[in-house]
């Protein structure tokens, strides 16, 4: 049997995107859902697609101008629509179902606003490599009826930025983001003044010259936070950690160290016995 090529899943894409009509993409500017908008735009025309990005504390200042300018270049309708997920008293406690609780708030909210523009279906960015981490979200999206065509069409995370490549889409090399919420172990509470921390202090340190960082932030105290930095071995040269501790002892943390293990996605999984994935 002959194995798809990427094109070959491309143009299954386009066909699962064609029987869909009219779609609304849930859009953070992420490469996945860049490649499905676009694609979408392209198969549907700019009358048949919307794209929604959410404004939440959960996302970093920079993503969401990423989104809205990539939306521009791909000439899609774009609508950023702030989501109500801190409203939710589970969400805020951070328990393990925090992505489900989220998920659902959000796509409900989505398909709402689907129905009342007469868009038929509600898509989202999710490949095939997803099923493989520990996502609850993704009970949410079977529930609500979310339609995923690239992972319908079988793309890998690694065919979605070949993919993205040749077509010059933009951030088809930026590293994978995730929501700020996942940067703090589950069980410790969570407040849009603690994410604005996190940002703040991740921005610092991509401005230094890092590509790829986490700030798990660790409460060791009523509002007495430790950062715990992870970034690819050997990222952080010694000369800058004295500047490091000082800014981040500013944004509010009483402690800054750097992991050993280095980056790896999905590492406070590890506190609830799964393993880590991709994506946070």
């Amino acid at each position: 049997m002959t194995t798809p090529t990427t094109r070959d899943k491309e143009a299954r894409l386009a066909a699962i995107l064609d029987r869909l009509g009219r779609v609304v993409i849930a859009y953070s500017g992420g490469v996945d859902s860049t490649l499905l908008l676009a694609a979408a735009v392209e198969t549907l025309g700019r009358a048949n697609v919307l794209a929604v990005t959410a404004e939440s504390p959960t996302s970093t200042r920079e993503e969401l101008a990423f989104a809205a300018r990539t939306a521009r270049r791909l000439r899609a309708p774009h609508l950023v629509v702030r989501t109500a997920e801190f409203e939710d008293a589970e969400f805020r406690r951070n328990t393990p179902e925090r992505c489900y609780i989220c998920k659902r708030i959000r796509f409900s909210a989505l398909k709402e606003l689907a129905a009342a523009r007469g868009f038929a279906h509600v898509c989202d960015g999710t490949n095939v490599d997803d099923a493989g981490d520990f996502r609850p979200g993704m009970r949410a999206v079977a529930e609500l009826g979310i339609r995923s065509p690239l992972r319908e069409a079988g793309f890998s995370k690694a065919e979605i930025r070949a993919a993205s490549r040749r077509r010059a889409l933009p951030g088809w090399s930026r590293p994978a983001a995730a929501c700020l919420a996942s940067r703090c172990p589950y069980g410790e509470p969570l407040s849009p003044a603690k994410l604005a921390m996190i940002e703040a202090a991740e921005r610092y340190l991509l401005r230094l010259g890092l590509r790829q960082v986490r700030v798990r932030t660790h409460a060791i105290g009523p509002e007495t936070y430790l950062a715990r930095i992870e970034a690819p071995r050997g990222a952080v040269r010694p000369a800058l950690f004295a500047r490091i501790a000082r800014r981040l002892a500013r944004l509010g943390y009483l402690y800054a160290t750097l992991d050993l293990a280095g980056y790896r996605t999905g590492s406070l999984n590890f506190m609830i016995g799964k393993k880590p994935g991709a994506g946070a």
